[in-house]
């Protein structure tokens, strides 16, 4: 029969015994461990009555070690500091490792093009990025901050919002060629990415063109509005992208808005982290980074263009 593992004492006495033997005094251990010398007293005897023997002998003035004691001290020693160290580490990339779940167009178009501004503002804190379209939940993950896309009623979360979720239809300038598009139910003349998508019926609304049927039309869905930016500068079609995302493509002419009405809905996107988690100097340092980018885009919301709230 295989025998047992001992039984390990009380860790208490245990930290107590390594910082006593680590001072050789009960009076400085006492002070490191916020304790009274009695208490360190009474926590060496529990210890020395599990060993079954003297760890220390008691001088008027000073404590030393026992042959016992300077036998078990440097084990115990070791295992604190392999304790000090793994701790230390872990507290370490809590500081400077931050983690963000987001969406993969605000990743693609927005984030990933700007970090070098951020690292370089804070070169001590590295960035972890996930892309995901489910929300994710921060009290059963390690993220620290996330995107989303909705109406910022999320309970225990600080929410900012950024921008809102917006959007026009684009297109490459070729596809316009020797097709005359005046009207916005002139579009219907031109190829659509994602018809399925719902904004779509939701930008025809707000036109003034009412029960637009797309059901016949191929669902060339792509998903994602980064694909769809893609697929519209390549002349695949007319797609409808949030501006916030593609402003270097349409300040250069890869894609052109064939009208300027910008459609809203009543979602946005937001940045949010855990409410317990707010003051941690690495999420205030993103906040606010975030916050002051978004804040330099305000040309890039098209402010001269029609908008109206969709459904």
């Amino acid at each position: 029969m295989s025998k047992l593992p001992s039984k390990l004492p009380p860790m208490s006495a245990v930290r107590v015994f390594e910082a006593a033997a680590r001072h050789q005094s009960f009076t400085r251990a006492a002070e490191e461990l916020g304790m009274t010398q009695a208490a360190v007293s009474y926590q060496i005897k529990i210890l020395e009555d599990r060993v079954g023997a003297p760890l220390f002998i008691r001088l008027p003035r000073q404590v030393t070690l026992t042959a016992k004691g300077r036998q078990l001290a440097p084990a115990v020693t070791e295992a604190f500091d392999a304790l000090r160290n793994a701790f230390e580490g872990v507290e370490e990339m809590v500081q400077t490792v931050l983690s963000i779940t987001t969406l993969s167009t605000f990743a693609s178009n927005w984030l990933v093009p700007r970090l070098g501004r951020f690292r370089q503002l804070h070169p001590n804190i590295a960035v972890q990025i996930a892309v995901s379209t489910e929300i994710v939940e921060f009290s059963q993950s390690e993220f620290d901050i996330g995107i989303r896309s909705g109406t910022g009623d999320w309970p225990g979360l600080e929410t900012r919002v950024l921008f809102p979720n917006q959007f026009i239809p684009v297109c490459s300038p070729e596809l316009l060629q020797g097709v005359e598009v005046r009207e916005p139910i002139d579009i219907l003349k031109l190829p659509l990415i994602s018809p399925s998508d719902p904004w779509w019926q939701d930008w025809f609304a707000a036109a003034g063109v009412k029960n637009v049927d797309l059901s016949r039309r191929p669902d060339n869905s792509l998903g994602v509005q980064q694909f769809e930016g893609m697929a519209a500068i390549a002349g695949q079609g007319v797609a409808l992208i949030n501006p916030f995302f593609f402003p270097d493509d349409l300040a250069s002419g890869r894609l052109v808005k064939p009208f300027d009405l910008l459609a809203t809905t009543d979602r946005s996107y937001w940045l949010v982290y855990p409410k317990a988690r707010r003051r941690s100097a690495k999420i205030e340092a993103f906040r606010d980074w975030v916050l002051s980018e978004v804040a330099g885009d305000s040309e890039r919301t098209f402010p001269a263009a029609q908008t109206k709230t969709g459904t």
